[in-house]
């Protein structure tokens, strides 16, 4: 039922209030089948498309049962529209506040769903009593003021091209109609907030559960455009994407219903087998019924797919509705449906008045013996008998289905209600600015006759109140109500009855937006298991994972792509992975920052402990060496190749291994600054020693020949001026390294992702390479020359061992460089530890290792006597 309500103004001979309804039987295509009439000093007509006749039907029209010709099916949910207006119309007749001394009477007339009868309606109420001709005056004439109405924006959009003519007010409670230029001037006042806040507050909806995958169905019409296209541009700002959009015909007529069943099982079998688990649903009141035809159609097997758990968003157009034909079909399919409905609120006395309606008791009203019929499945007549059960009129509208009625006031109707409310407003102000006196009664609805209808149109726009219920009720600059939002949970039951929860509202004409919602009071359809429904192209992509748009695809689609190496996610679909803070790394699934570990190499792990007993030993070692050679001082084995050049090699090989100690631990300044250098110079020193060694042994032998001029660079001021030399350029190198760029410690976030690197900054990466670089020099300088003298015929000669000495220090250096460059931390401190103990453990074992057995082991051969055999031994 689509209610029409239309205000007219009537002047009567009698000032009591007398009320009388009418039933209406007209016989052509145009008649009016219903009629609802209640006499007043102001009529409030309305129109009802809440009816048809089967004969309409082209299923019927060869119908054997003569019976069913013209029986009219009857939406019945809508009757309780028609009584909204009529509760509305008493209680302001009861009111002396609002229209004192006047009252209010209402027409109401059906269309039966028909665009004819509507013109037909409208004409009525701008024609007289008894003729059906506008502008004629001489019957008793109704005075029209406004119009309420109507549900249907197309059936509004009739009315507006008659009454726009006139100038008539028209408030609807329902959608504004679409006009594209044809009548650009119809102007609407709505009883509904505007669509556009509507569809914002969808789109919030959808947010708030992360539902971006979306199905939509929309009914065919210039409404139903407008709303497909208006989604389709806010959707991508949403970040929300289109799985699929299918359009129902609009339903005009009864046969449309059978239209539709035709395609029903095609969009049955896309609604069910698209990953989109949410729909959003625009439509009128009976467009309902289409999604019981798809149910419906699966049940009997029409289609193979099985129904699943969806998730139905419905516009404020729509409500729960069947008709009897209807009355055993399942609803479980929009079982957990999430309504957007005008705010409503309960109206004191109104189930009363409803419970009050009795077929026996209220036989002016038109239309309620249709009614009781297709509500309790009874007939009162045998000549047109629709049903086998005859009905008593005792029957209770409490029993019936909340889809076939309800005795609890639906949105619509409480729109209806504040319409009828707005206009009995707007006509008090339009009284009360006339005359600031009241004159006598008869005297002041004399002056009504001098009323017209766009007078009123200044007080509507301006008009604000307060209903019974403790709403503001007023419009805005657009004409449409101020208002919000009810979110509205739907609970279906196997009898077609339900229960309306509301579980959020959302007003986004406030200056701060509002939108609520209590997610544990909402009821989901049974497939989701009570858990959040999930709506999306793809997959959520866990934590550790990003998203990447699938080429070819809606920009919703994605695939899940690992974090690079470094980078984590750590909430479900996120677009791009994010560096974790430096003094933290990414865990193993890389959804998580962990803090990092100080590292740095410390003398109590396995690693430092096992460096420093390797430093102590060799210096130990060397030290034993160093009193060993010191005890037998005298002995030819210890004087060959300069005594005092081999306390000095010792020396330094007692000193290297113990500076290692300055490279493990935290990093200090002093640590740091020394390190190095102290390492380079001792080493520098022992490998000058063995220079000097080398070079001895050559100059030596050069001297034994007969007259040679090496004689005179023969002795300890050659090797003291080597060592000294030597030492002296890496001091200088060291020195020059230290006032320009010296090392400091330093703490190193990025080259090991685990771990913070507590090191000793090099300063000058040139100046660490030159130190190198010169030690090495040295070195091979040494190897040369002690190669060349390795076979020169002397006892004791070292040259040998300073060889195979110089050879192992080359190559543990020069293994070093890359070993060094390619490792991080504590590693890398590792590896020059452990070159400077082989070095040394190489020089130590390689020159002084076989002296060392001699004068252990074999003291025999320590003496003058093999030294002078060896040496005629090597003459021959």
């Amino acid at each position: 039922m689509v209610l029409l309500t239309v205000f007219t103004l009537l002047l009567l001979p009698h000032t009591v209030c007398s009320t009388h309804f009418t039933k209406c039987t007209i016989s052509d295509s145009l008649s009016v089948l219903h009629e609802y009439y209640q006499l007043g000093d102001l009529i409030i007509g309305g129109i009802a498309s809440h009816t048809v006749y089967l004969s309409e039907m082209a299923s019927f029209k060869n119908h054997p049962n003569k019976a069913l010709i013209n029986q009219p099916v009857v939406l019945t949910k809508s009757y309780q529209h028609v009584l909204a207006l009529a509760f509305a119309v008493n209680e302001i007749n009861e009111n002396s506040q609002i229209l004192p001394n006047v009252s209010l009477g209402l027409r109401i007339h059906d269309t039966n769903f028909n665009v004819q009868q509507t013109f037909h309606a409208t004409m009525k109420f701008l024609a007289s009593r008894k003729e059906n001709l506008p502008n004629y005056k001489c019957d008793i004439q109704d005075y029209l003021i406004g119009v309420i109405g109507e549900l249907h924006p197309t059936t509004s959009f009739h009315m507006a091209t008659l009454l726009h003519i006139y100038k008539v007010p028209q408030i609807t409670y329902g959608s504004v109609p679409v006009i594209h230029g044809e009548f650009p001037g119809l102007s609407f006042y709505q009883m509904v907030p505007n669509e556009d806040h509507q569809y914002e507050g969808i789109a919030e909806l959808l947010l708030h559960f992360k539902w971006t995958w979306i199905g939509i169905i929309a009914v065919d019409n210039n409404n139903g455009e407008r709303f497909v296209q208006a989604m389709l541009s806010l959707f991508p700002h949403k970040g929300i994407c289109l799985a699929f959009m299918q359009k129902i015909l609009q339903i005009m007529y009864f046969d449309d219903f059978f239209k539709i069943g035709e395609k029903m099982w095609e969009m049955f079998d896309i609604v069910m087998e698209s990953k989109a688990n949410t729909l959003i649903f625009y439509g009128e009141i009976e467009t309902f019924t289409t999604i019981m035809w798809m149910e419906r159609l699966s049940e009997v097997g029409y289609t193979t797919v099985k129904p699943k758990g969806k998730v139905w968003i419905m516009t404020t157009q729509m409500d729960f509705v069947s008709f009897y034909y209807q009355r055993n079909w399942n609803m479980q399919l929009i079982h957990g449906a999430l309504s957007f409905t005008v705010h409503t609120n309960e109206l004191q006395g109104f189930e009363q008045f409803l419970q009050s309606r009795s077929p026996f008791f209220a036989s002016e009203d038109g239309f309620i013996t249709d009614f009781w019929e297709q509500a309790f499945l009874c007939h009162f007549s045998v000549m047109k008998k629709l049903f086998d059960e005859k009905c008593t009129g005792e029957e209770s509208l409490e029993s019936l289905p909340g889809s076939v009625f309800e005795t609890s006031m639906t949105g619509h109707s409480y729109s209806i209600y504040n319409a009828a409310y707005a206009m009995a407003h707007a006509l008090h102000t339009m009284t009360s600015s006339r005359s600031k006196h009241r004159a006598m009664v008869y005297e002041e609805k004399e002056k009504l006759k001098n009323w017209l209808p766009w007078q009123l149109h200044h007080f509507l726009q301006s008009i604000s109140f307060n209903n019974s219920a403790g709403d503001k009720i007023s419009f805005d600059h657009n004409g449409a109500l101020e208002a919000g939002f009810d979110i509205v949970n739907w609970i279906t039951f196997p009898n077609q009855s339900f229960l309306r929860v509301k579980v959020g509202k959302v007003n986004l004409q406030t200056p701060v937006k509002e939108f609520t919602i209590n997610e544990s009071t909402i009821t989901w359809h049974i497939g989701f298991n009570q858990t959040l429904p999930i709506s999306v192209c793809t997959d959520s992509c866990h934590p550790g994972y990003h998203k990447k748009r699938k080429e070819g695809a809606p920009f919703c689609c994605h695939d899940c792509i690992p974090c690079p190496e470094g980078k984590i996610s750590n909430q479900k679909d996120m677009n791009d992975c994010f560096w974790c803070p430096e003094d933290r790394h990414p865990n193993e699934d890389q959804d998580f920052c962990t803090p990092k570990a100080v590292s740095f190499l410390a003398f109590e792990e396995p690693l430092g402990i096992s460096l420093v007993t390797g430093a102590l030993s060799c210096s130990l070692i060397t030290a034993l060496v160093l009193v060993e050679f010191m005890k037998y001082h005298d002995t030819p084995i210890v004087k060959a190749n300069n005594r005092n050049l081999t306390y000095l090699l010792l020396l330094s090989l007692l000193l290297c291994p113990l500076c290692v100690l300055l490279f493990i631990g935290r990093p200090w300044i002093l640590g740091c600054l020394f390190r190095q250098t102290a390492f380079g110079i001792i080493f520098s020193m022992a490998v000058s020693s063995v220079l000097a060694k080398s070079v001895t042994v050559v100059l030596a032998f050069m001297a034994t020949k007969p007259g040679s001029k090496m004689r005179k660079w023969v002795g300890k001021r050659l090797a003291s001026s080597i060592v000294l030399s030597c030492s002296l350029m890496q001091a200088g190198i060291c020195a020059i390294w230290l006032a320009t760029s010296p090392p400091f410690p330093d703490v190193d976030m990025h080259s090991v992702t685990e771990e913070i690197l507590l090191e000793c900054n090099e300063g000058s990466v040139t100046m660490f390479y030159c130190v190198l670089g010169y030690l090495g020099f040295l070195a091979i300088v040494s190897f040369t020359v002690a190669f060349f003298a390795r076979k020169l015929p002397d006892s004791f000669n070292e040259a040998k061992f300073i060889t195979f000495s110089m050879l192992i220090f080359c190559s543990v250096w020069l293994s070093f460089v890359p070993t060094y460059l390619s490792t991080k931390g504590k590693y890398m401190v590792a590896v020059e530890i452990f070159s400077i103990l082989s070095s040394s453990f190489g020089l130590l074992g390689c020159i002084f290792f076989p002296k060392c057995y001699i004068i252990v082991l074999r003291p025999e051969l320590n003496n003058r006597e093999q030294l002078l055999r060896k040496k005629k031994l090597n003459t021959i």
